[in-house]
């Protein structure tokens, strides 16, 4: 079960979202602040899993108070609920885990829980699933890929290019789609354009700019630039 904290300067908001997550019968616990000061006030007391966060608040908004968190050193995950979509792309750069368009449909919330769930152990042995496979593009054929294989991801315009130790591949299925996926089965988005496989992490480098490279197993010649709103929760993913 997961604790949540719905932040929202509107009463009814809160109450409305409060009231779906109840039905899902998949959260334990639910704190309200109605400002991001409110917020961060409980959330340093009370330690939630999970953040839903308004974007569009007095003084501080839900965007600065995302970028706030990444001080702490175990956030909560943020789910973004909003009625403003122009947000959306921006909610990837302060590690939000879903964006939620008002009003809030069950079935959305439901996925959004997935998400959070799959974020909170991104790499854990026990749900590995074999017989996982990827459905790709090659050589104008449909070519499954077992999830083992798979060494990392790349976006590639409207695609994602999946690439194992000794071939690259085509899928239409979106980057966004494979990371919800993939996260059960040892994978981490460590970028907005890749996804890898935390089993074939060789080594973690860090460049003379301070960003993070990671070296696969397999793919000598390729490193793999992380996201810095990513260290954090891939450290603790890698064990480091």
């Amino acid at each position: 079960m997961l604790s949540a904290m719905i932040v929202d300067d509107e009463a009814p908001a809160r109450s409305e979202l409060c009231y779906l997550l109840e039905e899902t019968g998949r959260v334990d616990g639910i704190d309200e602040a109605a400002s991001a000061r409110e917020a961060v006030e409980k959330i340093i007391e009370n330690r939630p899993d999970v953040l839903f966060l308004d974007i569009s608040m007095p003084k501080t908004t839900g965007m600065q108070l995302a970028e706030a968190l990444h001080k702490l050193k175990n956030p909560p995950a943020v789910v973004f609920v909003t009625a403003y979509s122009e947000y959306a792309v921006n909610a990837f750069d302060v590690d939000a885990v879903d964006y939620l368009m008002k009003p809030v449909e069950t079935e959305r919330l439901g996925t959004a829980l997935d998400k959070v769930e799959a974020r909170a152990v991104p790499a854990a042995p026990a749900s590995h699933t074999p017989q996982e496979r990827i459905p790709v593009e090659k050589g104008g054929r449909k070519v499954l890929v077992p999830v083992d294989q798979i060494r990392y991801i790349e976006a590639k315009d409207d695609y994602s290019c999946i690439y194992t130790d000794n071939d690259r591949f085509l899928s239409t299925i979106s980057l966004a789609q494979l990371e919800n996926r993939l996260a059960p089965h040892g994978f981490f988005r460590v970028h907005r354009g890749y996804i890898v496989n935390l089993e074939h992490v060789e080594d973690v480098e860090v460049v003379s700019s301070g960003i993070l490279q990671l070296g696969l197993d397999g793919i000598p010649d390729k490193k793999i630039s992380v996201s810095r709103r990513r260290v954090v929760q891939l450290k603790r993913a890698l064990g480091i």
